[in-house]
């Protein structure tokens, strides 16, 4: 770690938005699309003593400066420039034929590097292993890393349709736009359900067939979940678990498993073919999320910096809701029931198994508050919890310097045995006993110096104390730091 000040908050001045980020990057270029408000001037702070560095729309910079935490500035290396002769590492894309008919999409890169970990990183829902291209460019460099998409979505949906027409039927609905929505089943797909079951078992056959040895695991939002949920019925095959912004529950069905009796109640659990009512709710919701307004308007509310470029990503959700089989295969995840094991017990597994985890938030998220982060602090002291702001569900591609900063440091304090210090803990391990530590991270990215609050949370660390905290951020973002009291 290098420390480059001592003075956390430096003398700070006003300045426009540089021209060359003003653009907002939620809207992709190729579209016309046009969000309320995208066209607003920005504002940044600017350093006053250098060339400067943009610290985004946060507006709780000084609040990290409390009394007893630590106050220093951290340069950490931005993402691979190939511009100046930095060189990102390769991609390779492949599928896995599982079982018949069920095809993986997998990413990979840095298989050159033989003796290295393995990392798996698992998409949250909606996305696929695309989501993960900074990560495979830049940890590629220094470990094998893989990312792959669920069965159901990116580019895992079948290549054809798992219904058929009856003969009853006299070919009706043979022009049918989607697939999933025949009268019968084929038998490849018969029983087929996109469950957090069936995700869990993907993993399986992948690091044990494909990878072909234990992984360090992580996940976003319900990639979190399944990461979590593997590592919990398979602690063998898991080295750590890195949970970002993951998901705290999945399923609102009950587990045939867990729950036969209730489950019976239910007539459908996401099994083809869809039930008429399903179909006609299905094509009434997949106008409507499908539409490319609302997946811009989505991104711009998971992604707290709107500069960061979703260009790339954008395009790629599109490309996924035209696919043919990917309505069904929403409403069959949609429907589909619970997982055998449920988030909490997932965790408790996973303690019992003294699996390490690892807890990477944007604090600006608002879908899985870092509260629900903080909950899994209480639940284990002594497992590193960071928050990063400005940051919001996604971290991962919002702030990629940063998690893969603390990604690189995570792997090399477990490889070490624990004589290498985590991230944020050069001063001393006694540091670790501190109820939090705060640094202010600065990187480079497309020629500015960017920064970011990263907190490291200790084995002291008071989850009351976080609820009030949490409370307080959300009271200044409804009111815009107003004080509670009127004059």
């Amino acid at each position: 770690m290098e420390i480059i000040s001592q003075s956390f908050i430096p003398q700070c001045s006003v300045v426009a938005w540089s021209s060359k980020l003003a653009k907002n990057r939620l809207v992709p270029n190729r579209s016309n699309i046009l969000l309320s408000g995208v066209r607003k001037p920005r504002l940044v702070i600017r350093n006053g003593n250098s060339d400067g560095y943009v610290v985004g729309e946060n507006e709780d910079l000084g609040g990290i400066t409390r009394r007893g935490e630590s106050k220093s500035k951290v340069l950490i290396p931005g993402l691979p420039d190939e511009s100046k002769g930095e060189a990102a590492a390769q991609i390779s894309r492949s599928h896995y034929e599982w079982k018949p008919k069920l095809t993986v999409h997998i990413e990979k890169s840095g298989c050159e590097n033989l003796e290295a970990p393995t990392v798996l990183f698992l998409p949250g829902f909606g996305v696929g292993s695309f989501h993960y291209e900074k990560q495979l460019t830049d940890l590629g460099r220094d470990y094998r890393v893989w990312a792959i998409d669920f069965l159901g979505q990116g580019l895992s949906l079948p290549n054809e349709d798992p219904t058929t027409i009856s003969e009853e039927t006299g070919g009706l609905g043979k022009n049918e736009p989607f697939w999933g929505f025949g009268d019968e089943a084929e038998p490849w797909a018969d029983q087929l359900v996109y469950s957090l079951d069936l995700w869990r078992e993907q993993v399986q056959y992948i690091v044990e067939e494909v990878i072909g040895e234990p992984v360090y695991i992580a996940g976003n939002s319900l990639g979190g979940y399944v990461a979590l949920y593997f590592a919990a019925t398979h602690p063998h095959l898991v080295k750590g678990v890195t949970l970002l912004n993951a998901t705290p529950f999945w399923g609102f069905f009950p587990n045939p498993v867990r729950s036969p009796v209730l489950a019976r109640l239910f007539p459908w659990s996401g099994t083809f073919p869809l039930p008429a009512r399903v179909k006609k709710l299905t094509e009434l919701v997949w106008q409507k999320i499908s539409d490319p307004e609302s997946i811009a308007e989505i991104l711009k509310q998971v992604y707290k910096d709107h500069s960061t470029d979703v260009d790339k990503v954008f395009s790629r959700i599109v490309e996924i809701t035209q696919h043919p089989a990917a309505a069904a295969s929403f409403a069959s995840i949609m429907f589909a029931p619970g997982g055998q094991l449920s988030f909490n017990e997932a965790l408790s597994r996973c303690k019992q198994n003294n699996v390490n985890i690892c807890l990477m938030y944007g604090r600006e998220d608002p879908w899985v508050r870092p509260i629900w982060g903080k909950k899994i602090k209480k639940e284990l002291p002594n497992a590193p919890y960071y928050e990063i702001s400005p940051a919001g569900h996604c971290p991962h591609d919002e702030v990629p310097e940063v998690v893969n900063y603390l990604m690189r440091g995570w792997i090399k304090h477990l490889e070490s045995g624990g004589f290498e210090a985590l991230p944020l803990l050069d001063d001393g391990e006694e540091d670790w006993e501190q109820s939090r530590i705060a640094r202010e991270i600065e990187f480079p990215r497309e020629g500015w110096k960017k920064a970011v609050n990263l907190w490291l949370y200790g084995s002291k660390y008071s989850y009351w104390r976080g609820v009030g905290e949490a409370f307080r951020a959300s009271f200044n973002r409804a009111f815009g730091g107003k004080s509670l009291h009127r004059k």
